[in-house]
């Protein structure tokens, strides 16, 4: 069967296991899905080139960091067609981990952390509200990470 991005059920297979495990060696994942490893090394190379798997490398745990705050903020837009300027400005902000151009109240919504409450309040209001044709920002304080994990793949 063959899907979007020319993808078929061996690389299904291959997706749904290295979501799962991203540091199984490609030896254990061609035993798993019945190929050989040139193969399963071949066709995720594909996939990177297809952009169907996107980035690579460690997800840090922010807390471990020292970055205790998660939150969520709503941007409003002076005009939509400032929306480009905008993000290239907010691209210089490193606590801002998400960026998304959305339908809906707002037109930015952004995914910040912060070491507390008082840093995000330097961000906040020293750095993004600053920006210019931002208007005004809503922000909502993550409580708790409940659950986090990578879309379905199923062959």
């Amino acid at each position: 069967m063959t899907l979007r991005n020319n993808l078929d059920d061996v690389d299904l297979k291959i997706l749904n296991s290295i979501t799962q495990n991203a540091r199984i060696p490609f030896k254990d994942v061609a035993k798993e899905v019945g190929v050989s490893r040139a193969a399963v090394h071949q066709r995720v190379n594909r996939m990177i080139d297809l952009n169907v798997i996107i980035g690579s490398g460690y997800h840090i745990n922010p807390n471990k960091v020292d970055f205790k705050t998660c939150s969520y903020i709503g941007i409003f837009l002076d005009k939509g067609g400032l929306f480009s300027e905008v993000v290239e400005k907010l691209k210089l902000i490193p606590e801002i981990v998400e960026c998304h151009y959305t339908t809906g109240e707002y037109a930015i919504f952004i995914k910040v952390y912060a070491k507390d409450n008082e840093h995000l309040k330097k961000v906040l209001s020293s750095e993004i509200q600053k920006i210019p044709g931002i208007a005004s920002t809503e922000t909502f304080i993550s409580l708790e990470e409940s659950f986090k994990r990578t879309i379905p793949v199923n062959s």
